[in-house]
């Protein structure tokens, strides 16, 4: 079954979350993740913390699982953290 890592976030630093953006995909393509949207957020209903969003695919929750884990990825969070105020969620 298909998992998916939605993230909300602030944008604190633009060139630390430029950074981290463009660093984001390479640590992907093992867990054949893949960006399905980011953008600002359209609000239907409720409140949301955060204006901005994106989401990421995988194949199976695992595979997210491994990637958020993964050394790669987990390199990256001091430079998410100063780029971004965030709130990762998975569904899968």
């Amino acid at each position: 079954m298909s998992a998916y890592v939605i993230v909300g976030f602030t944008p604190k630093d633009s060139d630390k979350l430029k950074e981290y953006s463009s660093s984001v995909p390479e640590t992907l393509s093992k867990y054949s993740g893949e960006m399905i949207a980011k953008g600002a957020v359209e609000q239907l209903h409720g409140d949301n913390e955060h204006a901005m969003q994106v989401i990421v695919g995988f194949p199976t929750k695992d595979d997210a699982l491994s990637w958020y884990n993964s050394d790669e990825y987990q390199s990256l969070i001091p430079l998410r953290d100063q780029g971004m105020d965030a709130k990762f969620q998975l569904i899968g």
